[in-house]
């Protein structure tokens, strides 16, 4: 359009001249001026004007270095600063839409955005190489399980189990069982006590009498402490858990035995194999989660969540201090990967070469600038006409 009305005012002008019209031609000679200084001034910014090198032409290819520069020092200056970023926070109410996002998981905006999050993720987590990744991981499980001294922990979950009775179940069931165990193998342990018994007993039919009161002792023996908790027997259990949990906690010998119970279950090829697949189980479980979300989202966790998200939009303390927490959170990230944000502009806008450059700003203002050329071609000829009339009244 602003190269076809400058050919139409070449053509006015030469009407002009042939009807002998001074105003009009006056009006068509300055709009070619304004025509094409505008032209020239629009295309010296993205290239040389018909290819020749004039100076201060081709202004944006030339200059690329430093506008990928100044592009990114009005970013560090106006954008990422931990006060513009704290200050353009202020009014954005993170926490109230957190809370309504966990309180009203199947609305419409918060079902589409978690179903996108969640396609994205399940990509990634599919485009992760399982083998590899399940190595570094279960190198890392391993040796952070290595450095755990796990002798003092055991010690002192084994004392305040005691310290608050919830040992004695564990007694009682274990009592049971042995019970359990003596009544299903009565016949090997009657052979057995039969088999070592003399000659003499087996002669005289004693043996059987000798077994059947081994059995019948063991047997009132668990009954008794099944019954009586304050049982001899309970006692000394209990002493020897006593015994055992401050050994684990004090004794160097019991720390080194453990220590080495857990270097070789942590050496087991069976051990090695379940940590390798670790990465393979997590990635299953959290695809299953993702392709599923609403699954994530019901029982207990579901209701936990909601509560928060309820108390998140009712508790006007609670929302402010996570607005504040939100706030602090990304001014640090401003203030730590700012810097290194910008650079990353800076050195794409860099590797760009200079047509690329001119090109993709052209594309994104170029319709607009051609308008300049439209509006120079009839401000110029108006312009013209003006100067004109006025040095025809003069």
């Amino acid at each position: 359009m602003a190269t076809g009305l400058l050919v139409a005012m070449a053509g006015l002008y030469g009407l002009a001249r042939w009807l002998d019209v001074p105003a009009l031609r006056a009006f068509a000679e300055a709009a070619m001026v304004g025509g094409l200084a505008d032209w020239f001034a629009v295309t010296a910014l993205f290239r040389r004007p018909l290819g020749l090198p004039i100076p201060h032409t081709a202004i944006i290819p030339t200059n690329k270095d430093r506008i990928a520069d100044a592009l990114a020092d009005f970013l560090r200056a106006h954008f990422l600063t931990p006060q513009v970023v704290t200050r353009r926070m202020q009014g954005v109410d993170v926490a109230g839409a957190m809370g309504r996002f966990l309180a009203e998981p199947r609305a419409g905006g918060a079902a589409a955005l978690r179903q996108g999050a969640a396609g994205l993720i399940t990509d990634l987590l599919h485009s992760v190489p399982g083998d590899d990744l399940g190595r570094v991981l279960a190198r890392g499980i391993q040796g952070q399980l290595a450095r755990i001294d796990l002798a003092p922990l055991l010690g002192q979950a084994l004392q305040a189990a005691m310290d608050n009775g919830r040992h004695r179940p564990l007694i009682d069931a274990l009592l049971h069982k042995t019970g359990t165990l003596l009544e299903s193998n009565e016949d090997i342990l009657r052979a057995a006590i039969q088999q070592r018994a003399s000659s003499l007993l087996r002669w005289t039919g004693l043996d059987e009498t000798l077994a059947n009161g081994i059995l019948d002792g063991l047997y009132r023996l668990l009954a008794e402490c099944i019954v009586n908790p304050d049982h001899p027997l309970r006692a000394r259990a209990e002493s020897a858990l006593a015994q055992l949990a401050q050994d684990l906690r004090h004794d160097p010998a019991t720390k080194a035995r453990v220590a080495q119970m857990r270097d070789a279950l942590l050496a087991s090829p069976a051990m090695q194999g379940w940590l390798e697949g670790a990465w393979d189980r997590l990635r299953a479980a959290l695809v299953a989660g993702l392709n599923d979300p609403q699954a994530l989202l019901q029982g207990r966790m579901g209701q936990a969540l909601a509560e928060f998200g309820a108390g998140l939009q009712t508790d006007a303390r609670l929302r402010a201090r996570a607005n504040r927490y939100v706030r602090r959170l990304v001014a640090a990230l401003a203030a730590r990967h700012g810097a290194g944000m910008v650079t990353l502009v800076s050195a794409t806008v860099r590797r760009w070469d200079a047509h690329t450059v001119a090109n993709r700003i052209e594309n994104a203002v170029g319709r607009d600038l051609q308008f300049i050329r439209v509006n120079g071609t009839l401000v110029g000829g108006l312009v013209g006409l003006a100067l004109h009339l006025l040095g025809q009244i003069l």
